[in-house]
């Protein structure tokens, strides 16, 4: 019984180092923060928290099936994205305590002067009590700290010059997690979404209950000449609103881009804009009710009633070249058109611009007019309480990184031998980032000590 107890504990005690010594490898930490990248790069390139039909109509099938089955529409609250992070955490932690610590902040003990590179010997005469002040206060005017221990009867001086920049990577380390308890804060009652806005009407963000009703939306896009020709550049576009929150008081807004709405603590952002299009169905010169109902925005389509065909509104053309029948290179709605895509089912059938209030021919007595435009604005909102801490945690993050790369910790190991009036003072650096670094300054230390007119 008592074998098989030490059997186990032996067993418990190899799976916790085996543990630790992984946790601990910087090769591990590093894949893992390369998985994290290319997770947070998907969530980048893959639009999130979008209903399955965006997918399916703006991706291929392959790529819709992929983002849906592998949830890589919310991929920052996945479990694979949480885990990753926590993951990372633990590695960060065990790192921290089993190569860090020690390595940065070394216990005060004897070394062996001539086994360390940067090392050397002073001779110094005089009585040993007055050669250890002398030497005490040759580092204290040059701002070097000064601890002393004694072993075995042996007097040793630890020297340190910036001493609590050693926890610089720990300041770092410290920034991450915070970093880490923001994002964890968003994952557990943070959100975000977007929505879209016709002028003159209302919409609601579903979280909140708050409304967005957009009164104007105004938009400036300037042609700039360049050397392959004139382009257009959207220069501005802003929203003007009527935003009420949970107090049910209509407020003013304008949100530009880069200029967000705070309305109950959610970010409302100027995103995108548009044209919606308000299309006459007709069959035999008579307008057919249903579909489309209002204006449809580009990406929208509706079926032909009584047949299996549907037609989609692709985009607009802000200005059609009547003499070639393509579209203009100013999107500014000058002579304005949109262009169509026919389906019959779920095959393309192709497509074609039609000027605004030009009918086009859909065959079989029916008719399809492109009648106006209205502009609409599209919003991006997101509620973040976790965005405190990731700032703080930068900051602290940052301030950790700064003090590691910029402030050398380093530490000079005095001992003081011999006897009478005759005695050798023996000194040895080391620092965290290497001898190389420290070499020169060693030898000027070495050299202002032998300098001393103390010293012989």
């Amino acid at each position: 019984m008592e074998t098989l107890r030490r059997n186990t504990l032996g067993g418990v005690q190899e799976l916790v180092h085996e543990f630790l010594v992984l946790f601990a490898n910087i090769l591990f930490a590093v894949s893992l923060f390369a998985v994290w990248g290319v997770l947070t790069l998907i969530g980048v390139i893959v639009d999130q928290d979008k209903g399955a039909d965006f997918y399916w109509q703006n991706y291929t099938p392959a790529l819709a099936r992929i983002v849906l089955r592998l949830h890589l529409d919310n991929i920052y609250h996945s479990p694979a994205y949480l885990g990753i992070i926590g993951l990372i955490l633990i590695s960060m932690t065990v790192a921290t305590f089993r190569r860090v610590i020690p390595a940065r902040l070394p216990a005060l003990r004897p070394v062996k002067i001539d086994k360390i590179p940067l090392h050397a010997s002073v001779h110094v005469e005089g009585e040993e009590h007055d050669v250890r002040a002398r030497i005490q206060a040759f580092f204290a005017e040059r701002g070097w700290q000064i601890r002393k221990r004694e072993f075995g009867g042996e007097e040793w001086s630890f020297v340190d010059k910036h001493n609590w920049a050693r926890r610089g990577v720990l300041v770092a380390h410290i920034g991450f997690v915070i970093i880490a308890a923001g994002t964890t804060i968003y994952w557990a009652s943070g959100y975000s979404g977007q929505f879209t806005v016709l002028s003159g009407t209302t919409a609601t963000i579903p979280q909140t209950g708050a409304t967005v009703a957009l009164k104007q939306f105004g938009y400036r896009i300037d042609p700039i000449a360049t050397k392959s020709g004139v382009v257009y550049q959207p220069i501005d576009y802003v929203s003007h609103a009527i935003v009420t929150g949970k107090d049910g008081v209509p407020h003013d807004a304008v949100i530009r881009v880069n200029q967000p709405y705070d309305v109950d603590g959610v970010k409302v952002y100027q995103a995108t804009y548009g044209f919606g299009i308000t299309f006459v169905l007709t069959k035999d010169g008579h307008v057919i009710a249903g579909p489309p109902n209002g204006p449809a925005k580009e990406g929208e389509s509706f079926d032909i009633p009584g047949t299996s065909r549907a037609i989609q509104y692709r985009s607009f053309v802000g200005t059609i070249d009547r003499r070639t029948g393509e579209a203009g290179r100013d999107p500014r709605p000058n002579d304005p058109g949109v262009v169509l895509e026919a389906f019959d089912g779920d095959a393309p059938l192709g497509s074609v611009m039609v000027p605004l209030g030009k009918a086009l021919d859909l065959g079989a007595g029916y008719a399809l007019t492109p009648q106006k435009y209205t502009l609409y604005s599209g919003f991006q909102y997101r509620y973040d309480p976790g965005i405190p801490l990731v700032l703080i945690g930068s900051i602290v993050l940052v301030l950790g990184l700064c003090i590691s790369f910029y402030l050398l910790p380093a530490r000079l190991y005095v001992v003081v031998t011999g006897a009478a009036n005759s005695w050798d003072v023996g000194i040895a650096a080391t620092t965290v980032k290497g001898y190389d670094i420290f070499e020169d300054r060693f030898r000027e230390i070495v050299e202002a000590l032998r300098r001393t007119p103390q010293a012989s």
